[in-house]
């Protein structure tokens, strides 16, 4: 995915790596082809001016342009500034010590939810040997409560479902009574996608976490959000705090801008 990023960045710094002495322009002149290569790349904008900005501001510093290779510290401290950019802190899943984990799925229309809820119950199940089963909370899209279905049976899970009657958030807590009923190890809770703007359907979301009390909320995006990437983040964040994020259909885009974006 991040391939061609990759290229763009060493193409962008391929001129002040070679240099035995750098001055502020030849740092600007660096900055501005860094600051294409990621907007090419479909990185949110802000997120391209607090990188180039913190990579700019360690570029001048004395230790820098005084050094015997300030071409190479310079690409260094890009190396770096990515490394920050995606890593921090982080933690895996949350496993409950006693009764069924709760996964809470949560995504814009169209991110591939569904299918990420089946892949992830089959990682569970083959990998770390766990009793899965998987709620159909998503009553909006036509055939949802079938697609769940299918793909739950594909992955070995069970799937808890009571058509299309009820609303998702009482379907949601006896999905979670039956987990329990059922001694599951896991119930993963697939949720309508909605719009970030859609404010009755984020209500409707907020409520689904209040009775399920989960234990993980995971939001999933679209590869191919790009930079928009980090305000669907801001919004879901606003209606509930979300612990992690699946980035779906990664083969679609060569980009990378969606992780970048949201990471940040």
């Amino acid at each position: 995915m991040f391939d061609t990023l990759s290229d763009r960045l060493q193409e962008a710094l391929g001129d002040v790596r070679s240099r035995g002495k750098l001055t502020e322009d030849d740092i600007n002149k660096a900055m501005r082809q860094v600051r294409l290569a990621l907007l090419e790349a479909d990185v949110n904008f802000k997120v391209v001016k607090q990188f180039t900005g913190a990579v700019k501001d360690r570029a001048l510093g004395a230790d820098v342009l005084e050094s015997l290779n300030p071409g190479q510290q310079v690409v260094k401290i890009v190396s770096d500034e990515l490394t920050q950019l995606m890593g921090g802190s982080g933690r895996d899943l949350v496993f409950a010590r006693g009764g069924p984990t709760v996964i809470l799925m949560a995504g814009l229309q169209g991110s591939g939810k569904t299918t990420a809820c089946g892949k992830l119950a089959r990682h569970l199940r083959e990998e770390k040997k766990l009793d899965v089963a998987v709620a159909a909370c998503d009553l909006q899209r036509p055939a949802a409560v079938d697609q769940l279905v299918k793909v739950g049976a594909q992955a070995g899970a069970s799937v808890y479902e009571q058509g299309t009657a009820r609303s998702p958030v009482d379907v949601a807590e006896w999905a979670l009574g039956q987990a329990k009923a059922d001694r599951r190890d896991v119930l993963i809770v697939d949720t309508a996608g909605r719009l970030h703007v859609d404010e009755s359907l984020m209500s409707e979301l907020s409520e689904v976490k209040k009775r399920t009390k989960p234990h993980n909320v995971l939001l999933v995006l679209d590869a191919m959000t790009g930079q928009d990437a980090v305000n669907v983040a801001e919004a879901f964040a606003g209606a509930t705090a979300f612990d992690g994020v699946i980035l779906s259909k990664l083969d679609g885009d060569a980009r990378g801008g969606a992780a970048l974006s949201v990471k940040a």
